[in-house]
């Protein structure tokens, strides 16, 4: 997926053929339509108006369609900022950290605020998953949250008998919007209200069971991450 429509505001491609950098102003337009689409989706789904999108960031709707060209191209960037972030917080907590179990905590609470089980459907409605950018992204934040939890496993506290899959599989359900919940911000009088209190106790409570010693032996086998590709379904519905 191309950014056609949004380099072709500021200018030709230079001499190498490589597209220009984006404008400072053009590109704060832009991060600021990504972020508020994220919140949008979060909030409504992925169907939410494109409208509603360019009024929370803002920005008129002929903006919004000079960076994307329709509502595939901006869920794809969408789905890459997500990454791109929980890749960050991942590794910064690994960097920052001196206790290892104690950065695979931090990342997993960091990583709920990212409400990847609410983003997740996005990647069901007609993404092309194989998208290089999407690949490239995808590897990176696998291989900064292996990295996490091979270094809390190499410090003895974090039990072996668990996988990457099973770590994001539960920050994806926790994060899954409940009837009724939107945003963090819920509406006075919600049919939720303070849930992200209850997705962080449950998750301290998650991340206490994975310490050593075991209390109980898990059924199953654990989750690798290519065991959660393997059962990844594509849709094949598009959206315009």
């Amino acid at each position: 997926m191309t950014t056609v429509a949004a380099c072709a505001q500021v200018g030709k491609a230079d001499d190498g053929g490589r597209p220009p950098r984006l404008r400072a102003d053009a590109l704060r337009n832009r991060e600021r339509i990504i972020a508020a689409a994220r919140e949008t989706m979060v909030e409504s789904g992925a169907d939410v108006p494109l409208d509603e999108i360019a009024r929370r960031a803002g920005v008129g709707n002929a903006t919004l369609y000079r960076h994307f060209a329709d509502r595939l191209e901006l869920i794809h960037h969408v789905t890459l900022s997500v990454m791109s972030r929980t890749a960050d917080r991942a590794e910064r907590a690994l960097a920052e950290e001196s206790d290892a179990f104690q950065a695979l905590r931090r990342f997993a609470h960091d990583a709920v605020a990212e409400r990847i089980g609410a983003l997740c459907p996005l990647l069901s409605d007609g993404v092309d998953r194989d998208h290089p950018d999407l690949v490239a992204a995808r590897e990176r934040l696998e291989g900064a949250v292996e990295a996490l939890m091979g270094a809390a496993r190499d410090s003895g506290r974090l039990r072996t008998d668990i996988d990457v899959g099973d770590l994001m599989v539960a920050i994806t359900q926790l994060t899954r919007p409940l009837p009724g919940w939107g945003a963090a911000q819920a509406e006075p009088g919600g049919a939720c209200p303070g849930f992200d209190m209850f997705v962080h106790r449950h998750l301290q409570l998650f991340l206490d069971g994975l310490q050593t010693p075991a209390r109980s032996e898990l059924p199953g086998s654990a989750a690798t991450l290519a065991d959660l590709r393997r059962r990844a379904r594509p849709a094949a519905r598009t959206r315009h």
